[in-house]
């Protein structure tokens, strides 16, 4: 990996539509009530939040970049935030994973942008998924990325290098990182939910070990100062992607002990995790996030 260098409601309604996502079950949500918030993160580097993951926005003199889409009936909202940000034309789409809150504008963007993702995001969107967690049908062509790439690909624009770097499997198989180089700032996508269990698409590629890796390759690379898209949650620092990190060492090392001393899947459950009760939330509870450890440790 290149070296780097220099609402929550409505996040939890998003998620959990998510987690039983069929093309229906979204067209069924009121949108109508979720407001596009924006901050200011560093430079020229924005964040929006919504409904879904959090949105990077680069805006500058060469126009706008976002990272992520939410869904697409939030389409004519995010493009009033980002008109408020800066005037000028939306050129490019990154997508960090192919989740469908983070890509479910690309249908209306891709029609005026260059949407570019990992290879086995294009072959995620461009195919109908199944999983346990219902049917997702895929995106009109207008929403595949255009451009693909395996390991990494650079972007520059608003004066500066913005560096897509693919990480092994992890929240998916088809994660990339954003590293805003000039600005000191990085979207992790759904590599990081900032305060809270996060999701592991066992389904989709994802991995524990890789999610876990992942992060601590990351914080190897960041300097102390860098500021932190999360895929979910608030804008955040160095030390909170490292409470990450040390909680998912801390809760894997808690049930693989409790594996191997013969305990039930229902009994680790009911034990649960006191000392990380605080990561416990309305989509990942304390209860899926054991059953998610103990899918992928038992083995």
């Amino acid at each position: 990996m290149t070296r780097f260098r220099s609402s929550s409601i409505a996040i939890m309604a998003a998620l959990a539509a998510l987690a039983a996502t069929t093309t229906p079950a979204v067209a069924q949500r009121d949108f109508s009530t979720v407001e596009i918030k924006t901050q200011k993160v560093a430079g020229n580097i924005y964040m929006l939040e919504g409904a879904g993951g959090n949105i990077g926005v680069s805006a500058g003199e060469d126009g706008i970049l976002i990272v992520d889409d939410q869904f697409k009936p939030l389409a004519d909202k995010i493009r009033a935030a980002l008109k408020g940000i800066n005037p000028g034309k939306l050129r490019y789409v990154l997508n960090t994973h192919f989740h469908g809150d983070h890509v479910g504008s690309n249908e209306i963007f891709g029609a005026e942008a260059t949407i570019i993702a990992h290879d086995n995001v294009r072959k995620r969107i461009s195919t109908r998924q199944e999983s346990s967690r219902g049917v997702v049908e895929a995106l009109a062509k207008e929403g595949w990325p255009v451009i693909t790439f395996d390991a990494s690909v650079s972007v520059h624009f608003n004066g500066e290098a913005i560096r897509v770097i693919h990480v092994p499997n992890g929240h998916t198989d088809g994660d990339s990182i954003i590293h805003f180089t000039g600005a000191n700032v990085v979207h992790m996508g759904d590599q990081m939910f900032a305060g809270r269990f996060p999701f592991i698409d066992l389904e989709g590629g994802g991995t524990l070990r890789g999610y876990t890796k992942n992060i601590a390759d990351i914080i190897a690379q960041l300097p102390a100062d860098v500021k932190i898209i999360p895929g979910h949650g608030p804008l955040s620092t160095l030390d909170d992607l490292k409470a990450m990190h040390k909680m998912l060492v801390g809760t894997a090392d808690i049930v693989q002990k409790k594996i191997k001393e013969g305990k039930s899947l229902e009994s680790i459950i009911s034990e649960g995790l006191p000392e990380y009760e605080s990561w416990n939330w309305q989509f990942i509870s304390t209860k899926t996030w054991i059953e998610t450890l103990h899918k992928e440790l038992s083995k």
